[in-house]
């Protein structure tokens, strides 16, 4: 990951309160040194995060609790209390209370990232279930993010190293996503994602696959007419404005490792992404909300209620989503000021430091 200029304020949900996100989180910042990139606020309540701390047994994780963001402690894991009230803890377990006080926890989070009092949120797995309410009617973060941010578009970006993959519909039944392959949506999908790849990646000239919808995309019409009618004249059209190719055969595209000639791939729809990224990934995977204006990344699994409470979880996708979360940061600050000021070139910290010795070492010899 690249080295942050200015360490940044992150924001950490915690998740549903019965799955692994709190176990998450203990560990992740049981290894002080995170605390040299990032300073962490949890938002949640000391008293979720006592329970399951004392679950895992001696373990290195101390905080302070802050009421406010003016007493943030840039040394310390710092837990922004959202509720005072006793909550029943079942790990493993599927609750009302569980998937409530998850949202809870994401919406002050989500409402501190707007207002710019965190520089981005790392968020841990809820579950579908048991966050839907009156107040809260959405299939996941994602959606709500476009909600909270007004944004006509959004887009998950699943990432893992150089390994990317859009996806045109997220969270639908499969019976319903070939409706969301149309030319709007595929134009928009495409556009988030060059912006998001020159922005927040760093990619000048990115290079785009597309896959098709239907098997070996279509067979020219003959499996389907959508790979014809409309994803192929959508890339077309696209290659006015960027490098994007396809519509490729989904199995034999990744069979054939053809994703590692691209900076990124849109699929058309969840499984058709997420079953060959999760496979190749390794467990190392972090989903990212392109298209709005605040940085969010997360894990690319879900609460694991069957292991939940038991000192079982694994942190490595935790630990890449925060790594993902300030490395976005830092080439977002660098693209905004090279936008500024197109003739400086933005010298990261540890760059600028090893200069400073080469300098000095000079100075010695001479």
């Amino acid at each position: 990951m690249q080295v942050s200029l200015h360490k940044p304020v992150i924001g950490f949900t915690i998740g549903d309160l019965n799955g692994i996100g709190p176990e998450l989180i203990i560990k992740a910042f049981s290894d002080s040194r995170l605390l040299d990139i990032c300073t962490p606020i949890i938002f949640s309540s000391n008293k979720v995060i006592n329970f399951y701390k004392k679950s895992l047994g001696d373990i290195p994780f101390n905080y302070q609790n802050i009421k406010d963001f003016t007493k943030i402690n840039h040394k310390q894991v710092n837990i922004l209390n959202c509720w005072e009230e006793e909550v029943a803890i079942t790990p493993g377990q599927l609750s009302d209370a569980g998937g409530q006080y998850a949202v809870k926890s994401f919406v002050a989070a989500v409402d501190a990232l707007k207002e710019q009092k965190i520089q981005g949120l790392v968020t841990a797995p809820i579950h579908k279930k048991n966050t839907q309410s009156a107040e809260f009617n959405f299939t996941g973060h994602t959606p709500y993010l476009k909600h909270a941010y007004n944004a006509q578009d959004v887009l998950m970006l699943m990432v893992s190293g150089n390994f990317r993959v859009a996806l045109v519909s997220e969270h639908v039944p499969l019976s319903d996503a070939a409706r969301f392959v149309t030319r709007e949506n595929l134009l928009s999908k495409l556009s988030l994602l060059q912006q998001s790849l020159i922005k927040d990646f760093g990619i000048d000239k990115p290079k785009i696959a597309v896959l098709g919808l239907n098997p070996h995309a279509g067979d020219e019409g003959l499996i389907g007419k959508e790979d014809e009618a409309i994803i192929r004249p959508v890339i077309k059209e696209a290659k006015h404005n960027m490098l994007v190719m396809g519509p490729y055969s989904a199995d034999a595209f990744f069979a054939r490792r053809y994703h590692t000639r691209f900076d990124a791939v849109l699929a058309m729809y969840h499984d058709q992404g997420l079953i060959p990224f999760k496979s190749l990934a390794g467990g190392e995977g972090v989903n990212f909300t392109a298209g709005i204006a605040g940085i969010r990344t997360s894990p690319d699994h879900g609460t694991a209620f069957d292991i939940a409470g038991k000192n079982k979880a694994d942190v490595t996708s935790f630990l890449m989503a925060i790594y993902e979360c300030v490395d976005i940061i830092n080439r977002r600050n660098g693209y905004t000021e090279n936008r500024r000021n197109p003739l400086k070139k933005v010298t990261p910290s540890w760059l600028a430091n090893a200069a400073d010795e080469r300098i000095e070492e000079s100075n010695d010899a001479s």
